[in-house]
């Protein structure tokens, strides 16, 4: 997907970069494959609120995605590319040979009229689903199980990428989008390729009321609020706040969260790059 930059005939348009839906073949989703997604406003069943910065944004349809490709053996034909709302990547309509329709996270290179599979039968060809321990090593994958049958929960935002180094017994070993390589279940699936749309992160809104559209309020620096709203709260005119930390008193800036004796830790090889 290409961008584009816009002449500053408004204050908003002077810093706006905005992708050109190149890609995007259809403005119509799926009917059947659409789902209601109802919104709190960060509001709980009392109407209190409990998540700050939550409320307004457009009206949206959840498209139902499958992210299991648990329709093994079965060449499907993508017809259209399409924007979700609810994710950074496109996403693709597949018509499969019986008669189904399911969207996918759509790949970077995948286009109208391709045919794809899942399963012990799919060749490592951008868009089929395969088993990790049917995948060639070096092989660039994304929408990667953690669990066998779990469906992907791993590399699917815009431009997301892993890498599948080698296999150790029951294993496959795995380079992370974030640096981290990690053990995975040889039996758990991923899909050939790079996820789509990946100048997403080069775009820019341009003015707040596009955030406001997203469904995003304005934030409120810590050092501004009271003490009793933050524990960086406070203090005459301009306070530093102290060290920087969360709401709960969690320190910030490389502080690890991570439990010491987390059970998965024996499944990661190297940790995440700082």
């Amino acid at each position: 997907m290409a961008l584009k930059k816009f002449n500053p005939t408004t204050p908003a348009r002077r810093y706006k970069v905005a992708g050109t839906f190149d890609d995007v073949t259809t403005s119509t989703p799926e009917k059947s494959l659409l789902a209601p997604m109802k919104r709190s406003g960060g509001r709980n069943s009392q109407g209190k609120m409990t998540m700050r910065y939550i409320g307004g944004g457009h009206k949206k349809k959840y498209r139902v995605i499958d992210f299991k490709r648990d329709k093994e053996g079965i060449p499907a034909t993508v017809k259209t590319i399409e924007y979700d709302p609810n994710r950074t990547a496109r996403i693709a309509l597949l018509f499969y040979a019986d008669g189904e329709k399911r969207y996918i996270v759509a790949p970077k290179g995948l286009t109208v009229g391709m045919k794809i599979m899942a399963g012990k039968e799919a060749t490592p060809e951008v868009g089929n689903s395969m088993y990790l321990s049917d995948i060639p090593f070096g092989t660039v994958i994304h929408n990667i199980e953690l669990r066998p049958g779990q469906g992907s929960k791993m590399a699917r935002s815009a431009g997301s990428f892993a890498q599948l180094l080698t296999r150790e017994g029951k294993f496959a070993v795995i380079k992370l989008p974030s640096g981290e390589t990690r053990l995975v279940l040889q039996t758990c699936k991923a899909t050939i390729g790079v996820v789509s749309n990946s100048d997403h992160m080069l775009e820019r809104s341009g003015k707040a009321g596009r955030t406001r559209w997203l469904g995003r309020r304005p934030r409120v620096k810590p050092v501004n609020m009271n003490p009793v709203d933050h524990p960086m709260g406070g203090g005459e005119g301009r306070a530093t706040g102290g060290h920087p930390r969360s709401r709960k008193g969690i320190p910030a800036k490389g502080f690890k969260t991570r439990a010491k004796k987390n059970p998965s830790n024996k499944y990661i090889i190297e940790r995440k790059k700082k």
